[in-house]
């Protein structure tokens, strides 16, 4: 199968900047990344695309099988970089797709030769030995069962909290209507590969240059996760964003890029 076809690959920007692969996060696609587009798009070759299962993609495509654990969508990543013969590219991952990135340029090093990591979590659960994930086993449990019930009525109540703008209604709103268009049941698969995740063992062996993204407020992804992830980085950067929630892509949009061209301006 065509991978252009299968992942909505959308390559946008100049053809001889250095590309830039902008990855979704869960219950999203690739327009969360609309606002940023942009800014990047002056001096760099964007790439968009979707995961198997998520926004224009080819739901034919999508298996159980591939998509429970985070290799499959490691491996959309691959197949994406392949396909375009990148050559080091940049890769942004947003929430799991951080650690997605990581899997994905141990399997292709050749590949990505950098990182962007936006409000990432290398493991969402709370540990004994001190870890501080922002969720009890009690609180992921919970959390799945209400997703797996009643899909919609979990994305309706949960994506403004995720969201985290109750002032900017209008966001929590669009994460809403992105989460329900995504069918239930390659929901369930995509969030049980995601909130059961542990990439922690991972961090250590990432030798590319990092930025680790966070921000100030963000239930999904509390800064002792953003500090845990940069202290386990080598020579990694922290950037911590003025903004509340878990998608500053939308939430601020301008911060947002202008982090990003600076880790590349600087690289």
């Amino acid at each position: 199968m065509d991978t252009r076809s299968r992942n909505n690959v959308t390559v946008t920007g100049r053809p001889d900047g250095q590309a830039v692969v902008l990855a979704h996060g869960f219950g999203c696609d690739q327009n969360m990344w609309r606002l940023v587009v942009p800014a990047l798009a002056e001096h760099h070759r964007v790439v968009l695309f979707d995961y198997v299962g998520s926004g224009g993609s080819d739901l034919s495509a999508w298996s159980e099988e591939r998509y429970a654990s985070l290799d499959g969508y490691a491996q959309d990543v691959v197949d994406v970089c392949d396909e375009l013969e990148l050559d080091h590219a940049v890769f942004v991952g947003h929430s799991v797709s951080a650690m997605i990135g990581v899997l994905a340029a141990q399997a292709a090093p050749a590949r990505i030769g950098s990182l962007v990591m936006v409000a990432p979590s290398p493991c969402y659960l709370n540990d004994d030995d001190g870890y501080r994930g922002g969720f009890t086993a009690e609180d992921i449990d919970e959390l799945l069962s209400s997703l797996e019930a009643n899909y919609l009525g979990w994305s309706s109540t949960m994506a403004p909290v995720i969201m985290g703008n109750p002032d900017r209604p209008e966001l929590g709103q669009e994460l809403t209507n992105s989460f329900c268009a995504t069918d239930p049941d390659i929901a369930r698969v995509f969030a049980r590969a995601t909130f059961l995740s542990d990439s922690r063992a991972d961090l250590a062996g990432v030798r590319v240059p990092t930025l680790v993204l966070e921000c100030a407020e963000d239930v999904i992804a509390p800064r002792e996760v953003g500090a845990y992830v940069h202290a386990a980085i080598p020579s990694s950067r922290l950037v911590t964003l003025n903004t509340t929630g878990h998608c500053p892509q939308l939430s601020a949009p301008e911060a947002t890029a202008e982090a990003i061209l600076d880790f590349l301006r600087s690289r």
